[in-house]
């Protein structure tokens, strides 16, 4: 196994402008690679290492719609059920058709809400937003805020069109209706504690902070990065906990869960997150042919969307590496996971750069293709 070319290539990245990433490896529950390259700090006084964390932005999402699939698996939600049984205020909806506002005909389902086709829009400045965060002085919770986003018109009829969204968001809010428990605490107790992630939350808590990489923004015109504040513009208020974009996480602590998710969704221990029925529905085209030109606007060459992830339906127009049906997804910040439940591959790349378009189009395909080319797989 020539590690050194995954390695060199993770170094080359400070010259585009990452300060400092991390990637790790597991193949069928072993550790195959690690390496972690440059600085946590924009003065580079800081060297990045395995101890450092990092917002998880949408790869957030991956962990809230394997929570979803477990209360499916144990019958508490359905999937084609209306989004109204869990919670009642959307019933009533209102979707936009032109320049009026009219009752919405198709019926919101939990699909829809998993595979980005609800409607839904990703405006955190939606006046409802906004109105229902000053009510409470920013202290609303996650049930509060998804009531509220209730009262915004969708930009189409569920189910025919794709658009990311907040749409896993509003999951977050049904967790917590069909669990009775706050979505945080039923995240800890049937996923993160288990799975060992001591580590991943959604409370930058003082110790946290202390380990945090340092947060920049990237310039596509001359491909460096200034560092910005820490904040997760995601992160609504003190008591809101956003199932698509608000946990942070450390390398470690990541990659366990995408270890089991891709050994048919049992951890090295023993402990089972999903079954492989469930994991084969999550990364199964969902994708009709208008929704499917909408996620192309995604530039995911040869991938199309499942439930709640980036499914590869298509190998020959990529070139992709990787077989088919390899899912996962990534992060504002640049974070990507990779899960191959053919060869019980996991690969996880963390940077903590934001509008780092070269991420998505560049670094996480050369990091897929070089680590497959290292393996030969």
């Amino acid at each position: 196994m020539n590690k050194a070319i995954l390695k060199d290539y993770l170094d080359s990245l400070e010259s585009k402008g990452v300060p400092g990433c991390d990637c790790v490896i597991f193949h069928k529950h072993k550790p195959v690679f690690r390496h972690t390259t440059g600085f946590a700090d924009a003065g580079k006084t800081k060297h990045l290492t395995s101890e450092n964390l990092f917002w998880l932005f949408s790869a957030t999402k991956l962990i809230t719609c394997t929570a979803i699939m477990q209360l499916v698996e144990k019958g508490k939600v359905s999937l084609d059920a209306p989004v109204a049984d869990y919670l009642p205020e959307y019933k009533h909806l209102n979707v936009k058709c032109g320049s009026e506002v009219v009752p919405a005909k198709n019926t919101l389902t939990i699909r829809h809400l998993l595979s980005m086709q609800s409607g839904l829009n990703y405006n955190l400045q939606a006046s409802s937003i906004l109105k229902v965060l000053e009510d409470t002085e920013y202290e609303a919770t996650t049930r509060q805020v998804i009531r509220a986003l209730a009262n915004e018109p969708l930009e189409f009829e569920p189910g025919t069109h794709f658009l990311y969204s907040l749409s896993h968001d509003v999951l977050g809010a049904v967790i917590e209706e069909v669990s009775g428990q706050k979505f945080g605490e039923y995240l800890e107790e049937h996923i993160l504690k288990p799975l060992g992630m001591k580590n991943t939350g959604f409370e930058l808590t003082p110790d946290r902070k202390a380990n945090m990489s340092e947060q920049f923004e990237y310039d596509m015109d001359t491909m460096t990065s200034k560092p910005i504040s820490l904040a997760n513009c995601y992160k609504l208020s003190s008591k809101y906990e956003s199932g698509g974009a608000g946990l942070l996480s450390t390398a470690d602590d990541y990659i366990l869960f995408l270890d089991a998710m891709c050994n048919d969704g049992v951890s090295a221990d023993g402990y089972r997150v999903l079954t492989r029925e469930s994991i084969d529905m999550m990364r199964k085209d969902q994708m009709n042919d208008i929704s499917k030109k909408d996620f192309d606007e995604f530039g995911r060459i040869g991938y199309s969307y499942g439930l709640g992830v980036r499914t590869l339906v298509e190998k020959e127009r990529s070139g992709v590496k990787s077989p088919l049906g390899e899912f996962g997804w990534d992060g504002a910040a640049g974070a990507y996971a990779l899960i191959d439940v053919k060869n019980r591959l996991a690969i996880f790349y963390v940077q903590h750069v934001r509008g780092c378009g070269y991420a998505y189009s560049d670094i996480h395909p050369k990091i897929r293709d070089l680590s497959y080319e290292m393996l030969d797989l």
